[in-house]
């Protein structure tokens, strides 16, 4: 991703976490603010899928934690409502595992999977994620109220 992609990736980064039903991130956030929370420097990356000039969705990856857990790696993915059922997120999904294989991460770990987000579930088990455990009403969604949060992981 490049700054200049941010203009187009901020619009469905806020209306995808004033939705209240993915992302615990605050509601309150400057595109500024927001840009530095997601866009990742080395040894993480950012990336969009673009097509045709128009930027479809966006995922952040690299490392889980520093350290001594640098050796797995995590990712979050957002796809703008134009990319939706077109496969936008599975494309992201595939590179950031290869990213990782090719980055040399042992595994990859999804922290908070919101239940509820079965779409997103149904993709990462696909893709070979499994849920290790679920963390009871720890997301606070618009529509269900406090549902749980998924721990994925995928050993590479």
């Amino acid at each position: 991703m490049t700054p200049a992609d941010w203009v187009q990736v901020w619009p469905f980064f806020a209306d995808i976490v004033a939705a209240g039903e993915t992302y615990a991130y605050p509601l309150d956030l400057t595109s500024a603010e927001a840009q530095a929370l997601w866009t990742k420097e080395p040894p993480g990356q950012t990336v969009v899928l673009e097509e045709d000039g128009e930027v479809l969705g966006s995922a952040t990856m690299g490392p889980n934690r520093p350290g001594r857990g640098a050796h797995v790696g995590t990712a979050s993915f957002m796809v703008a409502p134009a990319g939706r059922g077109r496969g936008v997120g599975r494309r992201l999904g595939e590179y950031v595992v290869q990213w990782h294989r090719d980055a040399g991460f042992a595994a990859i770990q999804f922290n908070a999977v919101v239940e509820t987000n079965t779409v997103a579930v149904r993709l990462w088990q696909s893709l070979g994620f499994e849920i290790v455990g679920t963390v009871p009403g720890a997301f606070d969604s618009t529509t269900h109220g406090r549902v749980g949060l998924h721990v994925m992981v995928m050993a590479l």
